[in-house]
């Protein structure tokens, strides 16, 4: 009896229908991802009394200029190696200073890429950091854009302070339980943050960092 015969007789093989239910359960996972990830976050200056359990919201950080005057002083001193302690809108503003053609190039090279970060906004309530990207999404001709926030705090890694997020959102889809996902978007999302060689070269020398109530604290001993 061939094996034609045999599957109209008896029916699809055991492996086959695992298989098949196996495949389908990716596929329903795969498109409820690209669903939530699509759907729309809540951007909203507070949130509500009763937040709804079906919505992700997002909380964008300030930037007012008088609460952010000594940014370039701060910057200046950590550079020379010196501790300081930041509030969100002095992390704003300097965000904010990247040079015009620094920004001309990444528009330039955005064009060819799938992911295409904005400028990050900072965020910090109660002992929490949030950092939110604007984000552009290219596939096949489709682009969409999203929010990508994650809240958390610092760890040290080897000899190197990292942000340590304990909730990451892609739009509205959640990939906090997915480490390895989470830490190339990640990756992805901050090339958007141009940050000059000489701050970089200081983050290497810290020696705490922390999120102290409504501001960062960078440490040099």
């Amino acid at each position: 009896m061939n094996k034609k015969l045999e599957r109209e007789l008896h029916g699809p093989s055991w492996t086959e229908v695992i298989l098949g239910a196996v495949l389908s359960l990716l596929l329903g996972v795969v498109l409820a991802a690209v669903y939530l990830v699509l759907k729309p976050v809540a951007a909203v200056k507070e949130l509500p009394k009763e937040p709804a359990t079906d919505v992700v919201y997002y909380l964008e950080g300030t930037r007012d200029l008088t609460k952010a005057r000594q940014a370039a002083a701060k910057q200046k001193a950590f550079v020379q190696g010196g501790s300081v302690v930041l509030n969100e809108d002095e992390l704003n503003t300097l965000l904010g200073l990247t040079p015009a053609v620094a920004k001309s190039e990444a528009e330039a090279a955005a064009a060819e890429k799938t992911i295409t970060p904005g400028t990050p906004n900072f965020r910090i309530r109660d002992n929490v950091l949030q950092i939110g990207v604007p984000v552009q999404i290219k596939v096949l001709g489709f682009a969409q854009n999203v929010i990508v926030q994650a809240r958390g705090g610092f760890a040290q890694r080897g000899d190197r302070w990292v942000f340590d997020p304990t909730e990451f959102y892609v739009g509205s889809c959640p990939l906090q339980r997915l480490p390895a996902v989470e830490g190339m978007l990640v990756k992805q999302v901050m090339a958007g943050a141009t940050i000059p060689e000489d701050v970089a070269a200081a983050w290497q020398r810290l020696t705490g960092v922390a999120v102290e109530g409504s501001a960062l604290r960078l440490t040099v001993e």
